[in-house]
């Protein structure tokens, strides 16, 4: 029984990634440039189901920000007809989601022997990389379990640095707080790969292995993550079970302990942005939460990797008051964001996160800046919204390659100024 159990859930990943289907559902730009369109974005959430990409919610919506949402099939005409009597400004950014999902396994050289750091893993293979990894490498890489997942996964963590025998100043990285955002666990698996292939050859990455640990957690929620290859692609929060509602999950960049659901958060279990019952109610960010500060004395930087619109951001984003430590940030980003921007030409945008794109309170970056982690910044990939959440593999190399030249310079910076 359990062979043929297992055979159906490998059959299930291997299939593509969901069963659900988004046919006909397409996501549209708003453009609000008034309070009158803000407040038509707003209603018609109340009447249908609209799917927020960016930004994460209606109460976030203003004025010049532009709006993606995505729109089921049935709700499309409706919606076009509400945009022309409101003269609001629109484009349709994808015609059939369906297609889109389908398109973003458009790498060319998808090998099934091996493993590939240029096309999207399943956490079945994710976790199976971890372990070869540290196996692999035991000089590098040493492999932990931090907790476990509300459905009883292993939350896996991997601490590359050189074995000097006593503890050394750290960088903490996680990657898919979001479930949907699949170009950021391939971004921590290109991380990793790049630190131990290049060390030894790479001045920088050797500096910082020798002399530094990266605590780098590939998945940090992996339910949600299983269920968007498994069932809804576009699944976005945990998969916990919320008491007096058949709506699941907890927005686990909500539930930290910074401002919590003061702003920009939901306290409806069905909203995407849903804080959770209570501070650090999800296991998920408990267990991340009970590590950092375990090891408070040792962690220097902290870097959360979201998807997407091409910024990197820092405290605050609970409130508009300028960190203690605004001006450094500002400067460190912004250099980070050139050395990125030097390969590709890639923008980035960089500041803090309330003033930057909009408010939200009880996010990770947050709570480790207040628990006294000085460099603490989120990023938000690739790419503007053509693709969205959708980024195709034949982006994966390019988008990491960009991105460790912003880690890394970020990571040189904090070496050198450890405090």
């Amino acid at each position: 029984m359990k062979a043929l159990l297992l055979l159906a859930l490998t059959v299930a990943v291997s299939a593509g990634p969901s069963t659900s289907r988004f046919d006909g559902v397409k996501v549209f730009r708003l453009k609000p440039d008034n309070e009158y369109h803000v407040n038509e974005i707003k209603n018609l959430a109340e009447k249908i189901k609209l799917n927020f990409w960016n930004p994460e919610g209606a109460d976030q919506v203003t004025s010049h920000l532009n709006v993606d949402v995505q729109v089921n099939d049935e709700d499309v005409l409706l919606v076009k007809d509400l945009l022309q009597r409101s003269g609001m400004e629109y484009e349709v950014l994808i015609e059939d989601l369906q297609k889109a999902i389908e398109r973003q396994f458009d790498n060319k050289h998808r090998s099934t022997a091996g493993y590939s750091y240029e096309k999207y893993n399943s956490w079945e293979k994710i976790s199976e990389w971890a372990e070869s990894m540290a196996t692999e490498n035991p000089t590098l890489v040493t492999k932990t379990q931090i907790g476990q997942t509300f459905e009883g996964r292993h939350m896996v963590l991997l601490k590359l640095g050189k074995n000097t025998g006593f503890a050394k100043p750290a960088i903490f990285m996680d990657c898919g707080i979001h479930a949907r955002e699949w170009i950021s666990p391939a971004f921590c698996q290109w991380f990793v790969k790049e630190a131990v292939t290049s060390y030894g050859s790479d001045p920088a990455m050797t500096s910082l292995l020798n002399n530094m640990d990266v605590f780098v957690l590939p998945v940090f929620n992996i339910d949600g993550y299983v269920y968007t290859w498994t069932r809804d692609r576009m699944w976005r929060k945990t998969r916990s079970k919320n008491s007096g509602t058949t709506c699941v999950g907890t927005d686990p960049n909500r539930n930290f302990d910074a401002g919590w659901c003061t702003v920009g958060a939901s306290k409806q279990p069905c909203s995407e942005t849903y804080c959770g019952s209570r501070v650090e109610s999800e296991i998920e960010v408990k267990a991340v939460a009970d590590f950092i500060r375990k090891n408070r004395s040792i962690i220097k930087a902290y870097l959360t990797i979201h998807s997407y619109s091409q910024l990197l951001l820092f405290p605050y984003s609970y409130t508009t008051d300028l960190a203690a430590h605004h001006s450094e940030l500002l400067d460190i980003a912004r250099s980070a964001s050139n050395a990125l921007y030097s390969l590709y030409g890639t923008r980035y945008t960089s500041g803090p996160g309330a003033v930057t794109i909009y408010p939200a309170a009880g996010g990770s970056d947050d709570w480790a800046y207040d628990l006294g982690i000085k460099y603490s910044f989120t990023f938000e990939l690739r790419d503007e919204g053509r693709f969205g959440f959708l980024l195709p593999e034949s982006q994966i190399k390019p988008t990491c390659e960009e991105t460790m030249l912003a880690v890394k310079y970020i990571a040189t910076y904090v070496q050198e100024h450890n405090y």
